[in-house]
């Protein structure tokens, strides 16, 4: 079974597809003309089924598995930002590196070098059945003091719990064993399995 993702982030595409390499999977901009989505969601979940639904919808392929995450970094020092702003917390069309040195610089004005954190991944899979959903944690600390080329995102400010070390620090096979998304792709794994069943 083919399985077309929502995204068109070269490292969560690249994760995806380690984590689910019993499929073919392929980002959705190979085989459709790319198209912006407008995450109008108000939480993880509702942007997550945005984005497959849409992606779906342009498919037109009534046999298509659309899979999606929308993930991010919630402080509660902070108000829990930049939640489901994660990946345009510094603007519109921001880098990765300009969003993690906005969070780190809000950590600085609070004084704080560590702070409880935590991430979220949502993962929304849509089929003609109907949009399914599933979500992940990982809980540990935000530091102010970044380290590591390891990963991406906020990955280098990001020290999980049971860990000295920073994400961004850490080899990628290590953290694939316990992040969000990988939680959240177990659950995920399971829906596969059935709706494969289904098409049977």
């Amino acid at each position: 079974m083919r399985i077309v993702l929502a995204s068109s982030n070269r490292g969560k595409i690249a994760e995806f597809k380690t984590c689910l390499s019993e499929y073919e999977v392929v980002s959705f901009d190979e085989v459709i003309e790319p198209f912006d989505i407008e995450e109008s969601g108000n939480s993880f979940k509702e942007n997550a089924i945005i984005k497959s639904r849409a992606v779906f919808n342009k498919l037109k392929d009534g046999n298509a598995v659309v899979l999606s995450d929308d993930s991010g970094i919630s402080v509660p020092l902070l108000d829990g930002i930049p939640g489901i702003y994660s990946a345009r917390f510094a603007g519109k069309g921001a880098r990765a590196k300009d969003n993690l040195e906005l969070l780190v610089k809000k950590l600085k004005e609070k004084n704080v070098q560590t702070t409880p954190a935590f991430y979220t991944a949502a993962i929304a899979i849509s089929t003609a059945k109907g949009d399914f959903s599933v979500h992940g944690w990982m809980y540990g600390l935000a530091t102010s003091n970044p380290k590591g080329e390891n990963g991406f995102g906020y990955d280098p400010m990001f020290i999980p719990e049971g860990f000295d070390k920073t994400l961004g620090e850490l080899d990628e096979s290590v953290k694939e064993k316990f992040s969000h998304r990988s939680q959240a792709l177990i659950l995920a794994k399971i829906l596969l399995k059935t709706l494969t069943k289904e098409k049977r």
